[in-house]
């Protein structure tokens, strides 16, 4: 059996997802191949309605086409369809089944550390379609949630569809002692803006245990240099790129990914 695998996004080729998955199908002994595709928005519909004919077992989609591709999928699992974005399709019999695995490899990143969510109190900035596959993990996962971003209406809704608290401001320093978990899902402290911080942080008042940043270049964002500095475990956006890749590998191959390998593989492809 060929497992021909690829990603669908725009643009595509700075993904790591095709180094990380080659990889894992060589480690495996899996007969297979991973390639990007660059899909403009005007062509997606035609791309992925040819995805069986070419004999594509699965793919990964990025942005911009998260939300774009659900009306062209004939299903979609549970956490898809309640967080609205759809990062993964398994080809199954010609028919299409959208996944979003962005929540498991949030989730598993955290259990990683040891970090167990149930009744803890967790902040998250922004209210992106990250934002809501972190907000879907934490609160399913027994969470306290408070949503904060800049836009305050994006941050109700998000808070709305997952029985969250939406935070009319930025927290004072002070008050974020309240909090033993905080995630940033903006794109604040991304090359080339590396020294950019989502959370103001002067002072050591700073009180969670664990700071968990979606960014992954720079490898550690100024935000985890200032966790770290305070005590706080820091946890990189690369861990969530990794694990969530391998529970996509896993949908479409049945077998467990090689989580090291493919960690290893992005690493030394600049990740």
């Amino acid at each position: 059996m060929r497992y021909q695998l690829g990603l669908i996004g725009y643009p595509a080729a700075h993904s790591l997802s095709p180094p990380m998955h080659r990889a894992a199908l060589q480690a495996l002994g899996l007969d297979g191949d991973y390639t990007a595709l660059a899909v403009q928005p005007e062509c997606l519909s035609a791309t992925v309605r040819e995805l069986p004919a070419r004999d594509y077992r699965g793919i990964n989609v990025t942005i911009p086409h998260k939300q774009a591709v659900i009306p062209l999928l004939d299903g979609l699992s549970a956490s898809a369809r309640a967080i609205g974005a759809v990062n993964t399709i398994v080809v199954e019999h010609g028919r299409l089944i959208g996944h979003n695995t962005d929540a498991v490899g949030f989730g598993c990143a955290l259990a990683r550390v040891g970090y167990e969510p149930r009744g803890q109190a967790a902040l998250v900035l922004g209210a992106g379609g990250a934002a809501r596959a972190v907000v879907y993990a934490l609160t399913q996962a027994g969470a306290h949630v408070t949503v904060w971003n800049r836009t305050r209406e994006r941050a109700e809704q998000l808070a709305r569809d997952f029985g969250a608290t939406a935070a009319t401001r930025l927290l004072p320093l002070a008050r974020c002692g309240q909090f033993s978990l905080i995630v940033n899902t903006t794109p604040v402290g991304m090359a080339p803006d590396e020294g950019g911080l989502p959370l103001p942080m002067q002072g050591r008042g700073f009180g969670a245990q664990v700071v968990y940043d979606l960014v992954y270049r720079p490898r550690e964002t100024a935000l985890l240099r200032e966790a770290r500095a305070v005590g706080a475990m820091p946890i990189g956006g690369l861990e969530m790129l990794v694990y969530q890749g391998a529970e996509a590998f896993r949908l479409w191959t049945g077998r467990d990914a090689p989580v090291e390998v493919m960690r290893d593989a992005a690493i030394s492809h600049g990740g």
